[in-house]
């Protein structure tokens, strides 16, 4: 069986060893932890509207077709989205010049600042979360971050995306 060489010492002093398995398993259970604990409190977007408006902002104009693929959600879903998000101002819909039977949707400013002010509280959540470890605990877990921005799909070899 696989193992890891653990950063924690056991009890002995030796290097502790964690089964294979059991790396992930925590991790899992951490960052979805995590998550939810990151979460705002009183929501204005559902979670899953406000990860299409940071799609929409980031990526577009893009059809809802593309933004059900990059969101891994049904076309129908999608467009139930962006009809929400539209009623509230957050994106808007434009013809698209290479298919007139579709539309390209976007974020307008109002779907910026929303996600900007989305962040800016997630930021402070963490940033309260880690003001409740020691030092050592937070230069480990800041030690640990490009790893993990790389394994999320977050880091180029150039650096943050």
């Amino acid at each position: 069986m696989e193992t890891w060489a653990a950063p924690a010492e056991s009890s002995a002093g030796a290097p502790a060893l964690l089964d294979v398995d059991d790396a992930p398993a925590r991790l899992a259970l951490a960052v979805g932890r995590l998550n939810r604990l990151l979460r705002p409190t009183r929501p204005s977007l559902s979670h899953g509207m406000l990860s299409a408006l940071s799609t929409i902002v980031r990526e577009g104009p893009l059809r809802p077709s593309a933004l059900a693929r990059i969101e891994g959600v049904a076309a129908p879903t999608a467009t139930r989205v962006v009809v929400e998000l539209e009623s509230r101002g957050l994106v808007s819909r434009a013809s698209d010049p290479d298919d007139g039977r579709s539309f390209l949707v976007e974020g307008t400013v109002a779907g910026r600042e929303a996600i900007l002010a989305a962040r800016r509280e997630r930021a402070a959540s963490a940033r309260d979360l880690l003001d409740g470890l020691d030092v050592a605990d937070r230069a480990r877990i800041v030690s640990a971050l490009s790893a993990l921005e790389a394994a999320a799909g977050l880091r180029t070899d150039q650096g943050r995306s």
